[in-house]
C-alpha cells in the first residue's frame, strides 16, 4: 500500500519504508519507526506535513524545506550525531529517513534524578560539542540545542553512546532562500542573549545554549531559572540574566566562558570541547575517554509514554517539530494538544519546543486547560498533561448526600410504623 492514504502501520512509504507504530507527533508532521524493506533495518522516518490542501505554491516550499533539512542533516556524519539515511518523496509529501536509536533522553534522566555530576555532565557536553563543532565546521548551526534533543542509547552494543539530535530547525549559514523574516527558532529557555533579542541564531548561540545545557545538567534548572512564565523567561535571557551556579565546582569557570554574554567572548565550539575535555581528563585520565567513553547515567524509571502539550504555530509549514516564535507576540496563539516522543527510541526534536507567546500572560497553560492541571517541564520546553485524578471532595459529598438521604427514609419508615 502507498501513495496518498493516511499512515499507518504496515503503510508502505516509497515503495520502501513499512511503517510499524508512531513514537511521536507534532504540529509539524510525525515520527514513525519503519522498516527498511531493502536494507532489512528499523529507521525513524518523519512525515512532514500532507500537502493535501495546499497551494501548489505551498506545497513546492514544504517539499523545498523537507529536502533542504535532509540535505544539510546529510552532510554531518559523527558518532555522537543521529544520522540521515534518506528524503524520500511518498507521492507529494517528502518524508525524511533517520537512524533509529532506542534510547532515552538528557531530560529524561534530569526529570527523575534532578541533575547529573559535573563530570558526567561536562563529558556529555563536550561530546555534544564535538559533533556540533564538525556540524559548525560543515557551515550548519544546530539552532535549539537542549537537553530532550540529547539522547543516550539505552538497549543493545551502544548502551550509554550519546547523539545529538533534531537537525530539523537547523540550516545553513548562508541559506537565506528560504528564511522567514521576523521568525526566531529554539527554546527560549536555552536562548543566548542575542537571539532572544532578536538576532539571527550562529555558531556562538550554539555554544550558548551547549552552555545552558550544561548549567541545566549540573544545576538541576535552567540558568534563567525554573518558572513557567516563559515571557520572564525570554526578558532574563535578553539581559542574560542567570541565577549564579552552585553546583558546578571546579567546571564553574568553563561553564561561564560558553555563557559570556558578549558572542564575540565566547570560546568557538572547538574550543569549547577542548575546555570540557581539559576539565572532564583530570578525572577520566584522557582525551580519548572523554570523547568515546559511555555514559552510565539513566533515568531511575523506564521512560513512560506521556501526553505533551507543544506549542505550534499552524501557520508555519517548515517540515520539522520545532515550532516558530514570532519575535513580537501574536494575539491569542493557542497551540494545539500533540504527542512527544517519548518511548524508548527517536526521540525528539523532543519536540518542539519553542514556544509562541501566550494569549494570556498570566496563564502558561495558554487557554488549553487551567494553569493547575498542567506543569511546565523546563528541561524540554513541553508543558506536561499530568493523568486526570478523581476528586476526594465530589466521593465524600456524594457519601454525605446518601448518609442523608438513607436518614430520611428511614425516618419516614419509623413514622409510618408508629
Amino acid at each position: 500500500m502507498t501513495g496518498s492514504a493516511a499512515p499507518a502501520p504496515s503503510y508502505l512509504v516509497a515503495g520502501r519504508y513499512r511503517l510499524v507504530r508512531q513514537i511521536g507527533r507534532g504540529g509539524m508532521g510525525a515520527v514513525w519507526l519503519a522498516r527498511d524493506t531493502l536494507l532489512d533495518r528499523d529507521v525513524a522516518v518523519k512525515q512532514v506535513l500532507s500537502t493535501a490542501g495546499m497551494s501548489e505554491e505551498e506545497s513546492l516550499t514544504n517539499r523545498q524545506r523537507a529536502m533542504r533539512e535532509g540535505r544539510l542533516a546529510a552532510r554531518l556524519s559523527h558518532r555522537n550525531a543521529i544520522g540521515m539515511h534518506d528524503v524520500a518523496l511518498d507521492g507529494e509529501d517528502p518524508w525524511l529517513v533517520m537512524e533509529y536509536l532506542p534510547s532515552h533522553s538528557v531530560a529524561d534522566v534530569l526529570r527523575d534524578n534532578n541533575t547529573i555530576a559535573p563530570i558526567e555532565a561536562a563529558q556529555i557536553a563536550a561530546q555534544v560539542a564535538d559533533a556540533i563543532a564538525e556540524a559548525h565546521a560543515s557551515g550548519i548551526i544546530h539552532r535549539d540545542i537542549k537537553p530532550a534533543n540529547i539522547l543516550i542509547a539505552n538497549t543493545g552494543r551502544s548502551v550509554g553512546l550519546v547523539k545529538i539530535t533534531d537537525f530539523g530547525i537547523s540550516r545553513a549559514k548562508d541559506d537565506v532562500s528560504l528564511t522567514q523574516t521576523g521568525i526566531v527558532t529554539g527554546t527560549p529557555a536555552y536562548f543566548a542573549p542575542e537571539v532572544a533579542r532578536g538576532d539571527e541564531p550562529g555558531e556562538a548561540s550554539d555554544v550558548y545554549s551547549l552552555g545552558a545545557t550544561l548549567y541545566t545538567m549540573v544545576e538541576g534548572r535552567p540558568p534563567y531559572g525554573d518558572a513557567d512564565n516563559y515571557i520572564a523567561t525570554l526578558h532574563r535571557a535578553a539581559s542574560a540574566q542567570i541565577d549564579p551556579p552552585r553546583r558546578a565546582g571546579a567546571l564553574e569557570p568553563v561553564m561561564l566562558q560558553l555563557l559570556e554574554p558578549a558572542p564575540a567572548a565566547r570560546p568557538t565550539m572547538s574550543e569549547a570541547r577542548d575546555l570540557l575535555v581539559q576539565y572532564a581528563a583530570g578525572t577520566l585520565g584522557t582525551t580519548e575517554k572523554v570523547l568515546t567513553g559511555l555514559i552510565s547515567t539513566k533515568p531511575q524509571r523506564a521512560v513512560p509514554a506521556r501526553e505533551t502539550i507543544i506549542p505550534s504555530n499552524p501557520g508555519q509549514s517548515t517540515p520539522g517539530y520545532a515550532p516558530t516564535m514570532s519575535r513580537t507576540p501574536p494575539p491569542n496563539t493557542h497551540p494545539p494538544t500533540r504527542v512527544a516522543p517519548t518511548t524508548s527510541g527517536y526521540a525528539p526534536r523532543a519536540t518542539p519546543e519553542p514556544m509562541p507567546y501566550p494569549s494570556n500572560p498570566s496563564n502558561p497553560s495558554m487557554g488549553y486547560a487551567p494553569a493547575q492541571q498542567q506543569g511546565y517541564d523546563p528541561y524540554s520546553g513541553y508543558y506536561q498533561q499530568p493523568p486526570q485524578q478523581s476528586s476526594n471532595l465530589g466521593l465524600a459529598v456524594a457519601i454525605f448526600a446518601l448518609l442523608v438521604l438513607l436518614t430520611v427514609i428511614i425516618a419516614v419508615i419509623i413514622v409510618l410504623t408508629v
